[in-house]
């Protein structure tokens, strides 16, 4: 069996790692400092394997427990009398793991609402290019209706709106070509794709990639 001082040693040791400076020049003074000790050595291990049942890591459920002591050390002398010290650090200890399991239990939730909502999506791609037929895209229908609201477009917007969907060309290039900012360069093209949307919403249920399509 260990000697009382080697266990002492070491729960100084632990305990240095929670406790204020000015705490841990007082432990040696107190003249309770064995019971304490005692208490340490009795339920100490009892406490660990508490937090373990719950917490599942030994070094989480170690750290729970010293620091549960060092708070009823640093705390006792304002406790009622009445207080029942092991009750005391085990409801500490309790508090430390629920915490720890709800924030587990958040980080869960939160996964999980990231892996609903990616598995959303991706039923959503896959719904939107099944229901996707490029002949009826290329129809002359769908064409002509495209033509004539492009038609319709004041001829700033038009010919930015071309520069961008047909030609291909950058924001940028197109600002300097002619003489905008690439702020009114995007500004035409959102309002060119307002319009388009807006003329082809009958046949989005058929076709959702139309709202892709510019």
């Amino acid at each position: 069996m260990p000697s009382e001082k080697p266990k002492q040693a070491w729960l100084f040791a632990r305990l240095s790692l929670y406790l204020p400076l000015k705490v841990k020049r007082q432990m040696e003074s107190f003249s309770d400092i064995q019971s304490f000790n005692r208490l340490f050595n009795e339920y100490h291990e009892r406490f660990i394997r508490f937090a373990i049942g719950y917490v599942k890591e030994r070094q989480t459920a170690e750290d729970f427990v010293s620091e549960a002591f060092a708070a009823f050390w640093e705390n006792s002398q304002w406790l009622p009398p009445d207080t029942k010290p092991a009750a005391y650090i085990m409801t500490i200890v309790k508090n430390k793991c629920l915490n720890h399991l709800q924030h587990q239990q958040i980080e869960q939730r939160v996964a999980s609402e990231l892996k609903d909502h990616s598995e959303w999506l991706l039923q959503t791609k896959i719904s939107t290019l099944e229901a996707c037929d490029p002949v009826f895209l290329f129809s002359d229908e769908i064409q002509q209706i495209i033509h004539h609201t492009l038609n319709q477009l004041p001829k700033k917007t038009r010919q930015i709106f071309q520069m961008s969907r047909v030609e291909g060309l950058p924001y940028n290039v197109i600002a300097v070509k002619m003489n905008l900012s690439q702020k009114s360069v995007e500004y035409h093209i959102s309002k060119a794709l307002d319009v388009l949307r807006e003329s082809l919403k009958d046949f989005l249920c058929i076709c959702p990639i139309l709202l892709t399509w510019f």
